[in-house]
């Protein structure tokens, strides 16, 4: 599907380009020979060691779509509602956060996704920022994505409104809170439960329904000057019950 399929006989063909890849996940730790090692222990001794530069060059020969392929196959919830810690009330737990990852020390990598610059200096490593949607009670990956450093988490979670539906309870903490990113996400149907930051005025209580009203500022204002006492333009975005 992805036509990364050798053309002629190799002692590293694609399909086991594909193993040693994910076993560079598995044993992170671990050199080139020792991922090789670590795969091959158990299986018969006349195996060909292959050297690191032939490891190198056959990864570039696979590339990334063969493994994308393979991620967008195996994906998903795998909880049922028996697993414990899966579910709220009926709703699937599910959360997504942002991390940065260190990858190789290359021209190509640094321009890509660039380096931190802090007060002690640059980063040793370029860095990518990814962000995941998981289900909190198996821990299973359901979508991810990618981008430089500088890349906003909420810019990378856009990407992943596609794997929201009705059904789940998507938890996020407070670096996600915006109204507009609230809003595509419960455009899906799924049901939010998000940390605020503290300038939030939310809730607002409802004491006639019993309930409260969170509510974001309706897209980009001015800020006021100091002792205003104009109040920020606000829209309701949401409601819902507290439960005991």
């Amino acid at each position: 599907m992805t036509k990364r399929q050798e053309r002629r006989v190799r002692l590293l063909p694609a399909r086991v380009v594909v193993y040693f890849v994910l076993g560079m996940a598995l044993f992170s730790t671990e050199s080139y020979h020792g991922v090789w090692a670590s795969l091959v222990k158990g299986l018969s001794s006349r195996f060909t060691v292959p050297s690191t530069a032939a490891l190198s060059q056959a990864r570039s020969r696979l590339g990334a779509a063969p493994l994308e392929e393979l991620f967008r196959r195996i994906s998903g919830p795998v909880a049922t509602r028996a697993t414990v810690g899966a579910f709220w009330r009926g709703l699937r737990l599910t959360a997504w956060d942002g991390v940065h990852l260190e990858v190789a020390d290359s021209d190509m990598n640094a321009t890509a996704f660039g380096h931190i610059h802090g007060w002690r200096g640059r980063s040793v490593y370029p860095l990518v920022r990814m962000a995941a949607l998981v289900e909190c009670g198996t821990r299973s990956v359901l979508d991810a994505a990618f981008d430089a450093h500088a890349t906003a988490e909420k810019t990378l979670a856009q990407r992943l409104l596609g794997s929201l539906c009705p059904g789940m309870l998507l938890l996020a903490d407070r670096n996600f809170d915006g109204y507009e990113l609230w809003g595509q996400a419960r455009d899906t149907g799924a049901h939010l439960l998000w940390r605020a930051k503290g300038v939030r005025l939310l809730p607002l209580p409802d004491t006639a329904a019993g309930r409260l009203l969170p509510v974001f500022p309706a897209g980009p204002h001015p800020p006021q000057a100091s002792g205003s006492r104009t109040p920020s333009p606000r829209r309701r975005v949401q409601s819902y019950r507290r439960h005991r």
